[in-house]
């Protein structure tokens, strides 16, 4: 974040503390008043209880207390995913702490049809949880609502398991949405009712495409983390964290699955098209090569030389245009047959 960017973000006095949680001992979280004197006390707070902190990565103040109060490799490796732009799916241990930049799908505050993802990122030890965001999300949007009706979460990791699941719900209800769409298009294409389809398809392919290869390394890094958990994050949660890393990558296996859909009936489409182009360029050379008689004949008689055929006969005109007919019926005639056999 450059520094004229962070005075103006600054300007706007935008709160960088989104939202706080203390949690009991029977996991019921508590919201918590918002200053930042109050996440310093929560070092002093019983070993039972732990606490969330939320941040907003657009004001300046979160990058302030981040890099104030975590150690450097830390903020260095893991905070460049949100005040840098990087946005690739990362999972790792630095000194028994875990650390996280997962991506998810924004949250709708205006209903568009793209597809738009930001990163979330995440630090978990056994007393505490800190997420940092630069737009809303829809899967903390839940985890919110969760908390807030009083779910019961015994460890920040039982945060992130639930986090994770939201994340999988969200990208199923992405998929349902997709899936919709797709079956509009090709009952269109089967009804032949084939006019922008394409660009639709299009949009819908390269949201799918950008949303699997940023979330492609996510369960990999899940799964190699539960191979060799952080000695200080050892808890009945693994478990669930396996079961929301299978659950995820059964949805990106699905989002592939689309993405070949799509494709085929991109080119079903574009088959389609080509048909219906080769029908009308057929239709166009057919006027032409039956006219071609007429065109031939009507040169010939016109050039007012002596000799020409039926000059002096009565008749002569309606022999001529007897004469045109015939040469265009046997032209399209042969025309026809060709395309019959092709």
């Amino acid at each position: 974040m450059s520094r004229t960017a962070a005075a103006a973000l600054q300007i706007l006095d935008h709160p960088a503390l989104i939202c706080g949680y203390r949690f009991d001992a029977d996991g019921v979280g508590q919201a918590l008043e918002l200053h930042p004197g109050q996440i310093e006390d929560s070092a002093t707070d019983p070993a039972d209880q732990f606490h969330w902190w939320h941040f907003n990565a657009a004001h300046v103040g979160a990058e302030q207390w981040l890099r104030a109060h975590l150690e450097p490799e830390q903020v260095e490796r893991c905070l460049s995913a949100i005040f840098q732009g990087r946005r690739s799916s990362r999972l790792e241990v630095i000194d028994d702490v875990l650390v996280a930049v997962l991506n998810d799908v924004e949250l709708d505050l205006a209903p568009s049809d793209a597809i738009e993802i930001a990163s979330l990122w995440l630090m978990i030890t056994p007393t505490r949880m800190i997420s940092v965001r630069a737009k809303p999300l829809r899967s903390i949007d839940r985890l919110r609502l969760a908390v807030r009706n009083r779910a019961r979460f015994q460890t920040p990791l039982a945060l992130a398991v639930h986090l994770l699941r939201d994340q999988g719900d969200v990208l199923l209800e992405v998929l349902r949405k997709v899936a919709t769409q797709v079956d509009t298009v090709e009952d269109q294409v089967h009804a032949e009712r084939i006019s922008d389809q394409r660009k639709q398809l299009g949009g819908l392919r390269r949201d799918l495409l950008r949303l699997q290869r940023l979330l492609a390394p996510e369960p990999a890094a899940l799964f190699r983390l539960l191979k060799r958990p952080p000695a200080e994050l050892q808890s009945q949660d693994w478990d669930d964290l396996q079961q929301a890393t299978e659950e995820l990558a059964l949805i990106l296996r699905e989002v592939a699955t689309q993405q070949e859909r799509i494709k085929l009936l991109q080119e079903e489409i574009a088959s389609a098209l080509n048909e219906r182009t080769d029908r009308t360029l057929f239709m166009l050379t057919a006027v032409t090569v039956v006219a071609l008689p007429m065109n031939v004949i009507a040169g010939l008689f016109g050039m007012n030389v002596g000799g020409i055929p039926f000059g002096d006969d009565k008749a002569g005109f309606w022999s001529m245009v007897l004469l045109v007919l015939v040469a265009s019926a046997l032209v399209g005639w042969a025309l026809f047959r060709g395309r019959r056999r092709e």
